[in-house]
């Protein structure tokens, strides 16, 4: 078992992960779950976090790696401090999800895995976020929108920007 003596994380996420990895058969199984808390601390999947979660999980950067870029909900650069996650899935697609990417894009002056200049919103086109019924939708962190119009989205990132405010 390899212990990890100084850690890159919180002493409570360190702890939670001593914990974490004794719950699956096979340590390997709690590496998704790691990375995405990890992400939810750190901002990002760093070198240095991909090398402590190796290490934890008695497995090579690599091996860590192939499964970081398998994922698109897992990021190795920093995203902005609202990260908008907009669904081009095909229930999204046929309601419009590709206009609704494109208008935040012109409304946030930048393109896909890009973030504005001053942090505050991210942008990303993604395949899915399990909310068809309500098409076109996005995620902005881990909170869902949906029935989205322009003038909605418009909406939605000014309370975004106005919280930011307070």
């Amino acid at each position: 078992m390899s212990t990890v003596t100084k850690s890159i994380f919180t002493p409570e996420l360190a702890a939670y992960f001593d914990r974490l990895v004794t719950v699956y058969p096979l340590k390997r199984s709690a590496l998704i779950p790691m990375l995405l808390y990890s992400q939810d601390e750190v901002g990002y999947v760093s070198e240095a976090v991909i090398q402590e979660i190796a290490k934890r999980l008695d497995l090579f950067d690599l091996d860590v790696r192939s499964v970081l870029s398998y994922y698109s909900m897992l990021r190795t650069k920093p995203a902005g401090k609202y990260n908008v996650q907009v669904c081009t899935n095909i229930s999204c697609m046929l309601r419009g999800g590709y206009e609704i990417l494109d208008h935040c894009k012109r409304r946030l002056g930048i393109e896909h895995k890009q973030t504005t200049a001053d942090g505050m919103f991210s942008l990303e086109e993604v395949e899915c976020i399990g909310d068809c019924c309500s098409a076109p939708a996005m995620q902005v962190n881990y909170e869902f929108h949906d029935e989205l119009t322009p003038q909605k989205v418009d909406e939605i990132l000014d309370e975004y920007a106005a919280e930011d405010r307070k």
